[in-house]
């Protein structure tokens, strides 16, 4: 019997794929309008969200509820804690890092030397840079999973989004209705999140062998890596996850922890550490104040800026919680929830910050020893700035090249990942999905890749994210009420 949620989902994001690719442009202009509604009338919802997110979590680490396990009382890690840890580090990882490695930190660069002198504009840049990929994005990540985690480990529920809800209020009428639509928009929200990541891979990915080429091979470069990577991820999604997608994910992480410490070492060292230095205490004491910041004071540039990417960043990683909070609470059975806690939230969060001040540094030492070029290129062009940057860099045609071959391989593990975790909320909770409707998931996931593609534009790929996933984040304030008052009733 075809299951029902399947099909719906299937409909909702097949039609919206269909719409995109039919027109681009009305799909995009339409998304763009609804969300800066959206965002105008409900940017504060979303800040208090994300910011109480991770006061619960920060709150959690230290409760009476954080020697609890996710699993029985006397179950060990799956994992040891270096394997762990490593696991965490790849999942942090993504094409998102190599696209706004320098890229981001410049384009907040462009905003605030209008509000300030260039240096404090610098710090600043980078510091909302750290914030945008640190604590916020992983405490919406972990109390996903760690909701995923205990009612799946402790409880023995399907790892559905729609469990908690159902273990806690019950089995009835309104849980069933409200759980089935969270189950939906979780869907419909990965879908699109991971649509955009695919666009901004094939985007990564062209911009580099033009630069490493020589050639200017515009849309038609661009739908020929993406069918190229659909060539290779279609046969994958109906393989076993485990050493196959581990190993891709493994070299791809070798390869950009490879080029951070080649251009720690190779570019201006001592500038660049000082940069992490101040980077980490600035981060360290304005992190959670600048949860809570919504600009309301400022003018129409400043907070347009704030829509496009503090908000829209926000709703980004609502989009991709149930994803990627699947896989952390499937490394992480066995771990305390302080552990798990512990690990979910430092370590990607210690290593953005030294990415982005890294490559961000690099970006303005660049921009200050030339003649303005890293600028324009940011301006014109953000898929070329880290090009741009390792061509000032030694050996730029292997940095080059490695840079395509890590964003191609995180397309890859992306997607097939992804088809399998939404084969599995649309099969019922089935951890072992059938292949067919992974395949089903593969294809909507392409669908929905070219269609951010045609788009031909980052900020219309943000438009789109930000409009799917905007209902989670009603969905992800529920499940947090669902674990508190589980945590509550099972220490009693």
């Amino acid at each position: 019997m075809l299951n029902p949620l399947l099909l719906t989902a299937l409909a909702i994001t097949g039609a919206i794929a269909l719409w995109g690719i039919l027109d681009t442009g009305g799909l995009a202009a339409v998304a763009s309008r609804l969300v800066d509604v959206m965002f105008r009338s409900r940017g504060w919802f979303i800040m208090l969200t994300v910011s109480v997110q991770a006061i619960v979590c920060t709150w959690l680490v230290f409760s009476r509820y954080a020697g609890i396990r996710l699993g029985r009382d006397d179950e060990e890690p799956e994992f040891s804690t270096v394997s762990w840890l490593t696991m965490l580090f790849a999942a942090g990882m993504g094409v998102g890092l190599l696209y706004w490695g320098a890229a981001e930190p410049i384009t907040h660069f462009l905003v605030a030397r209008d509000y300030a002198p260039p240096s404090e504009a610098a710090s600043r840049a980078l510091f909302i840079t750290n914030f945008h990929w640190g604590l916020h994005a992983w405490a919406v990540y972990g109390l996903t999973g760690l909701v995923i985690a205990y009612f799946g480990f402790r409880r023995g529920c399907p790892q559905l989004m729609s469990a908690p809800l159902q273990s806690v209020f019950g089995t009835n009428g309104w849980t069933r209705s409200i759980g089935g639509l969270c189950d939906l928009l979780a869907i419909v929200a990965i879908a699109i999140g991971l649509g955009g990541s695919v666009a901004m891979g094939v985007f990564q990915v062209q911009q580099g062998m033009e630069t490493l080429l020589g050639i200017d091979g515009g849309r038609s470069l661009a739908l020929g890596v993406f069918v190229v990577v659909c060539l290779v991820y279609f046969p994958a999604t109906v393989m076993d996850l485990g050493k196959g997608m581990a190993v891709l994910s493994n070299v791809a992480m070798g390869v950009a922890l490879s080029l951070l410490v080649f251009l720690l070492l190779a570019g201006p060292t001592s500038f660049l550490m000082n940069g992490v230095t101040e980077a980490i205490g600035r981060y360290a004491t304005g992190v959670f104040p600048q949860g809570f910041r919504t600009y309301t004071f400022f003018d129409s540039k400043v907070t347009e800026w704030f829509s496009s990417w503090t908000l829209s960043f926000m709703v980004w990683w609502l989009a991709w919680a149930p994803f990627v909070g699947v896989f952390i609470a499937r490394i992480s059975r066995g771990r305390t929830i302080r552990e798990y806690l512990l690990g979910v939230l430092l370590v990607p969060t210690a290593f953005s910050i030294l990415w982005f001040s890294v490559f961000g540094g690099l970006g303005f030492y660049v921009a200050h020893q030339g003649d303005g070029a890293m600028l324009e290129v940011v301006r014109t062009n953000p898929a070329d700035a880290t090009f741009f940057l390792l061509a000032q860099m030694p050996l730029p045609w292997l940095t080059s090249a490695a840079t395509i071959v890590a964003a191609f391989l995180f397309i890859v593990t992306s997607v097939v990942s992804a088809a399998y975790v939404l084969a599995m909320f649309s099969s019922g909770g089935d951890p072992n999905p059938p292949a067919p409707v992974k395949l089903a998931w593969g294809a909507v996931l392409g669908a929905l890749g070219l269609v951010m593609i045609l788009s031909d534009s980052i900020d219309a790929v943000k438009a789109i994210i930000a409009l799917g996933a905007m209902p989670f984040v009603f969905i992800v304030s529920l499940l947090t009420v669902c674990l508190l008052k589980a945590l509550r009733a099972d220490a009693t």
